[in-house]
């Protein structure tokens, strides 16, 4: 039997723009707007990429009946792999704008094997292949609910929403709302088909990655391909957020959590090919999705951080990486390169993702 919101067990989160099973839930309520974020007028300018799904709520009013999805070119299980060069780098950050109760530092010397890294995240088509080869179950439509971003739920679907995420309403528990349909029951992936699959619990990508013959990236792993060959750079870029004025990422501008002007072409996900890649070849390592790590998440770094540290099931959360389309530099800075959350390893958001790694001894 599934559990329904009010049975989930309460874990306190250190993150204010995420979602988690683990959190406090309450009664939504209609008549009250989220609160309004002043925002900063050098992310107002409007970019010159377009995108079909800039106006998300456009697409889930457009109608139709919703169903798994039939992408086009579906499913490439062997998506482009790059090899990454181990070496040693300097992990972590010292930066004033780190959220150092996220554990973000402090800065460390850390020595990372030679693995392989997914150039992109793993897209909606390649996971309805996954699907569609072993009939699997997301931990989300075993649940029968998933969390999703208040101004992408159709005015129908909307309706019918009574449970809200507590200190961050803006994460609607949505009926319904799964990797195939990812705003809800009524909406549908048939034209975001290179787009991350959203929707993916810790647990559903381990699946996937097993599927594949990968794993998840460590968390070291992640940061070190992230940096691209820079030292303690802010962005996989350098340290300005839109070099020459051009968007390199997908994060929220305008006034959050109420209005996404776009700016950088997209609403909601971006197609996981999309911006320019950093200096090994990666797209997306900024904003997005946020993105699995393998790691348990802890603050304190003198304690080994693998997977497999044994702790109580219920105490357990995993590391997540990069940030996503939801992030804004006045509420939710966390786009940065160092930057990491915790999560309980079955929730599943809207902005949640993952992309695959694997050692190079098992390709």
């Amino acid at each position: 039997m599934r559990q329904m919101p009010e049975e989930i067990p309460q874990i306190k989160s250190s993150c204010c723009c995420a979602a988690s099973r683990g959190g406090r839930l309450e009664e939504k309520i209609t008549s009250q707007d989220a609160p309004e974020i002043a925002v900063s007028s050098e992310l107002n300018t409007p970019a010159t990429y377009t995108s079909p799904h800039s106006d998300i709520l456009h697409v889930n009013e457009a109608g139709g009946k919703a169903h798994h999805g039939n992408t086009d070119d579906a499913g490439k299980k062997d998506t482009e792999r790059l090899l990454i060069t181990g070496g040693r780098f300097l992990m972590g950050t010292n930066d004033p704008e780190a959220f150092a109760a996220d554990g973000e530092g402090p800065v460390r010397e850390i020595q990372v094997d030679s693995f392989y890294l997914d150039a992109c995240t793993v897209t909606n088509a390649e996971f309805e292949q996954f699907i569609r080869e072993t009939g699997y179950r997301t931990e989300a439509e075993q649940f029968g609910w998933s969390f999703v971003f208040h101004l992408f739920v159709s005015s129908q679907t909307a309706a019918q929403v009574q449970t809200v995420v507590q200190h961050t309403p803006w994460w609607w528990v949505v009926e319904g709302a799964d990797w195939a349909h990812p705003e809800g029951p009524d909406t549908h992936i048939r034209d975001r088909a290179d787009h991350p699959v959203i929707h993916i619990s810790w647990n559903d990508a381990n699946a996937y990655c097993h599927w594949a013959g990968k794993r998840l990236p460590t968390e070291a792993e992640w940061e070190y391909a992230a940096r691209g060959g820079l030292i303690q750079k802010k962005y996989p870029w350098g340290d300005t957020l839109r070099p020459e004025g051009q968007h390199y990422c997908n994060i929220w501008q305008g006034v959050f959590p109420t209005k996404n002007n776009a700016a950088d072409g997209y609403a909601g996900t971006a197609p996981s090919r999309s911006f320019p890649p950093n200096a090994y070849g990666l797209y997306n390592m900024s904003g997005n999705v946020w993105e699995w790590c393998a790691d348990n998440y802890v603050t304190d770094h003198e304690k080994s951080i693998m997977a497999d540290i044994a702790a109580p099931s219920h105490e357990v959360r995993k590391v997540l990486k990069g940030g996503s389309y939801l992030c804004h530099r006045s509420y939710c800075n966390r786009y940065r390169v160092a930057a990491r959350i915790p999560n309980t390893p079955d929730t599943s958001t809207g902005h949640i993702g993952f992309r695959c790694a694997a050692n190079v001894l098992t390709i």
